[in-house]
């Protein structure tokens, strides 16, 4: 018979593996599909049409992202899925930002990028990229995406298995959400007016 301390063991045991596994994947569903609350279920639902301003719009001038999660697309929930399109004017980037909560698959379908990303041992990854390839960001990683040419744009799809990847934007996060300027002056090995500086610069535009 099982001594209490190996039945708690065990008990552990299977609670940090059901643990690990939630943090990898979406909650599983026990339906085919997650319906709204208060909706109809026909093929609308199933059916995301925002993507439709790419055919024949005009150029972006600014690095934009269309995207496609459980926030503009409810279908997703629970399918643990979900898309974004990358627009790159020239010489514009994706500053360096992080996806909690899943990996990203990138397929460059025009254009070219430099893209990498760092690991938990600061070792940067870099590629250059031309139309037609792949390149996948792991979970949770800082990662950026550039184009460098000077006369032409980019564009490029990403895939995350995740409805709700999440993003986090570096620059964002240090120097828009209000952390203390002696911190970052501090953690940056700068003075103060320098932070001020890089804050300013973040700000919305009047």
């Amino acid at each position: 018979m099982a001594s209490s301390s190996s039945l708690k063991f065990f008990s552990l045991l299977i609670s940090s593996l059901a643990i690990v596994q939630m943090a990898i994947a979406d909650p599983d569903i026990l339906t085919d599909f997650v319906a709204p609350p208060n909706g109809t279920v026909d093929a609308n639902f199933f059916t995301f049409t925002g993507m439709r301003v790419l055919v024949g719009g005009d150029e972006p001038k600014n690095f934009t992202v269309l995207k496609a999660t459980m926030a503009e697309f409810p279908a997703l929930n629970g399918q643990s899925v979900s898309y974004a399109v990358l627009e790159f004017p020239s010489g514009t980037t994706n500053p360096p930002h992080t996806h909690p909560r899943s990996a990203e698959l990138l397929f460059l379908i025009e254009g070219t990028l430099e893209v990498g990303f760092v690991d938990t041992k600061n070792n940067l990854f870099t590629q250059n990229l031309q139309a037609g390839d792949l390149f996948v960001f792991p979970k949770g990683l800082v990662h950026f995406q550039y184009n460098a040419d000077s006369q032409n744009p980019a564009l490029a799809i990403s895939a995350f298995g995740s409805a709700s990847a999440g993003t986090v934007s570096i620059p964002t996060a240090l120097f828009a959400t209000n952390i203390d300027d002696n911190v970052l002056a501090l953690s940056f090995k700068t003075d103060v007016a320098t932070i001020r500086k890089l804050k300013a610069g973040l700000a919305p535009k009047p």
